[in-house]
């Protein structure tokens, strides 16, 4: 039996190419950034619940302006990490300067321990760069409020949880900044791409000045392009950096697609939820672990972790999986705990080991796709199997 099951399926389809193909056929159609990347800036902004959103070329781009900006609004300093996310988040953090303090994540939410969250923040802690895990909310009340309390920024990386909710709130609205990414195989595309989004004005105009080479003539606000030329009155007002910053900024295509695909975001995340339910429901409990924090997920992938650590019925599941043509990557998110990998072991030697449930899902635990087309037969299919190993 193969199952012919990708980790990924193209998220583009008819309408997506003919509202490209609308635009290119104008007489002199702008293809770097404009109207239609800050159309759907706007649009984004209001899905979202934010008053502010920023599109740049990728989400590990979102990663590194979100750093850069904590570093020059708050200084440099510690920024509280998992262990179980995407490289980009690790390295941006790393490439500004500031420090990375890890902590464990939780079984259920795949997101970070809140009480070591809370217990890792000291004197120097200048944020906490949460990652909300391929779809699941990773927020806690008890998390946000103690966070506000001590005055430390909450930053989430939403990148891979497009239309998770926390409270009634989508995920990504909650902090400080967060992150989002577009990249092909997450629940909606641009090709490549990524947003910034935050209500902090201050935070907002910084960003916009580091997605272009730092220049002060990229802010939409009158007072700081006006503060940035008395200063510097020998200066040409178009060629003022304030930042030294990065080019990161997107196309023109990608701001058409990304308005095009937004339009179907929730429709496609309730089939996704759907599969997810009855993919979890079906698995045998002895064997798997099926009390995933799943109310409010978005998730564009099935998480597959075994309930107890047993090398040789994960040998047996590597196997099935291969044998029947389903595609996974082994680890979760970024291949697992970020802190085996050889740019972390240079800097913090055996640390890893002190991440216990990191390291479980790290060795037993896969991701599988998860998309709006994959057929209900196709799940059962896939449970029967993996429940007779």
């Amino acid at each position: 039996m193969n199952l012919n099951w990708p980790l990924m399926r193209n998220n583009f389809d008819r309408s997506d190419l003919a509202a490209v193909a609308e635009y290119l056929r104008q007489d002199d159609p702008i293809l770097t950034h404009s109207k239609n990347v800050a159309a759907f800036e706007q649009e984004w902004s209001a899905w979202l619940g934010v008053k502010h959103s920023i599109m740049v070329n990728s989400g590990a781009s979102a990663n590194l302006l979100t750093m850069t900006a904590l570093k020059e609004l708050r200084g440099p300093g510690e920024v509280i990490v998992p262990p179980l996310t995407w490289v980009s988040d690790i390295a941006s953090v790393l490439q500004c300067g500031l420090k990375p303090v890890f902590v464990d994540i939780d079984r259920r939410t795949l997101g970070m321990d809140t009480e070591q969250v809370l217990n890792a923040v000291t004197k120097d802690t200048r944020a906490v760069f949460l990652t909300h895990i391929l779809g699941y909310n990773a927020l806690t009340r008890r998390m946000v409020d103690e966070l506000a309390r001590r005055n430390i920024p909450l930053i989430e990386d939403a990148c891979e949880s497009h239309g998770a909710v926390f409270e009634g709130r989508r995920v990504g609205s909650i902090g400080w900044m967060s992150n989002f990414s577009f990249y092909y195989a997450h629940h909606m595309s641009t090709i490549e791409g990524g947003m910034i989004s935050a209500d902090d004005p201050e935070v907002y105009q910084t960003v916009r000045m580091l997605r272009s080479h730092g220049m002060v003539r990229e802010t939409t606000s009158p007072e700081v392009r006006r503060g940035y030329q008395e200063k510097f009155p020998d200066l040409n007002p178009d060629f003022i950096f304030a930042f030294p910053a990065y080019n990161v900024r997107p196309t023109e295509i990608g701001g058409i697609l990304g308005r095009s695909q937004l339009k179907r975001l929730d429709a496609n995340n309730v089939l996704r939820t759907k599969n997810l339910k009855l993919f979890l429901d079906q698995l045998d409990a002895s064997k798997y672990q099926t009390d995933f924090a799943a109310e409010g997920s978005s998730n564009y992938a099935f998480t597959l972790v075994l309930r107890e650590p047993d090398a040789a019925l994960w040998g047996r599941v590597e196997t099935a999986l291969r044998k029947h043509g389903v595609e996974f990557r082994r680890g979760l998110s970024g291949g697992g705990n970020q802190l085996r990998q050889p740019y972390l072991r240079k800097l913090f030697g055996e640390h890893y080991k002190k991440f216990p449930v990191c390291d479980h899902v790290h060795f037993y635990g896969c991701y599988i796709g998860n998309y709006p087309s994959l057929e209900a037969d196709k799940i059962a299919s896939l449970g029967r199997l993996l429940n007779a190993l």
